[in-house]
């Protein structure tokens, strides 16, 4: 589990520089102990530039901070993060807002919570004080066909929250084969080839693109419950397919006709429960850096199981 600085709670609240610098330091030890358990706290990159006081911005703020303490802050800020916008998961057209209709795309804020309804933790921390300090933090997805799902963010200003949350958080997949161990056990509707994830064998491991391939098996699993066995769809699967399988932001699709002509036989696959027969298994979710693939048969219906062939590097590359 990771957590997401909220870039929200910086907001020019300070009364005094010192009373920032105060809020630094408790921010920081929280910081120490997310780290050292093997967890992260991300960042936004714009952060480093917010107005902490109403008459200072950061830049100017730490001009007077303690040197070591300030290297260490605009080094986390500014240099190595890491940053959530470079593993984000909601995109921009996203709809999250809070429940007084606050729009919270492309913060923090709405990160966790696309990532909570996709089934992939993430908490809040906010600083103190703030604006912020309530617990948790409700977010509304507006989804495409206008219905709404509404999610809880744990919200942090304190060790001792985090410290509880940290201690009672499975452990995190930090490498590819635990990525398919935690596939393999959870998303139990589907079936995954025994060497659907071999060509991830020598490759560096890319905890982002790991996270985009969770949320993928995750949502490819949820959506075949939503299937009968002549293929018809249930009101939630109506909405998954017009939400995931349609439009030019589809997160599955079908190759292209020219992708299934130059590479039918790359994306034909040994049938998992027919030995001597294959499947071609075009339909693909899609992780865009660094081109990942998850290529699985179709149609999904009830009667069939959910065919996962292939997780790994782009196969139609030219």
């Amino acid at each position: 589990m990771d957590f997401l600085l909220n870039d929200r709670s910086i907001h020019g609240q300070f009364h005094t520089v010192n009373d920032f610098f105060i809020a630094v330091e408790k921010l920081m030890e929280i910081r120490r102990e997310i780290v050292r358990v093997g967890s992260e706290l991300f960042c936004h990159r714009d952060i480093a530039s917010a107005r902490v006081t109403p008459h200072a911005n950061m830049p100017q703020a730490i001009q007077s901070m303690d040197r070591e303490k300030q290297r260490a802050w605009i080094q986390w800020l500014t240099r190595f993060g890491p940053y959530w916008m470079d593993v984000r998961q909601h995109g921009e057209d996203d709809w999250l807002e809070l429940g007084d209709g606050d729009l919270v795309t492309d913060t923090a804020i709405g990160e966790a919570a696309f990532c909570r309804l996709h089934d992939l933790n993430r908490e809040l921390v906010s600083v103190d004080p703030s604006g912020w300090l309530f617990d948790p933090i409700t977010v509304t997805w507006r989804r495409m066909d206008q219905s709404r799902e509404a999610v809880d963010v744990k919200n942090h200003w304190s060790m001792e929250t985090v410290s509880r949350s940290l201690a009672a958080a499975p452990l995190p997949f930090n490498s590819w084969q635990a990525l398919e161990e935690r596939a393999r056990h959870a998303c139990n509707r589907l079936t995954i080839s025994n060497d659907a994830f071999v060509e991830f064998h020598g490759h560096p491991y890319a905890p982002g693109a790991a996270e985009r391939i969770w949320i993928l098996l995750n949502t490819l699993n949820t959506y075949f419950a939503c299937v009968d066995r002549d293929g018809n769809r249930t009101p939630e699967g109506d909405w998954m397919y017009t939400q995931y399988f349609t439009g030019k932001k589809a997160w599955f699709t079908p190759s292209s006709k020219s992708e299934k002509d130059d590479f039918e036989l790359d994306l034909t696959f040994p049938h998992p429960d027919e030995p001597g027969k294959y499947l071609l298994c075009s339909w693909h979710g899609k992780v865009k850096t660094p081109q990942i693939r998850i290529h699985f048969a179709w149609p999904i219906t009830a009667n069939a199981p959910v065919y996962v062939a292939y997780v790994g590097p782009k196969i139609t590359k030219r």
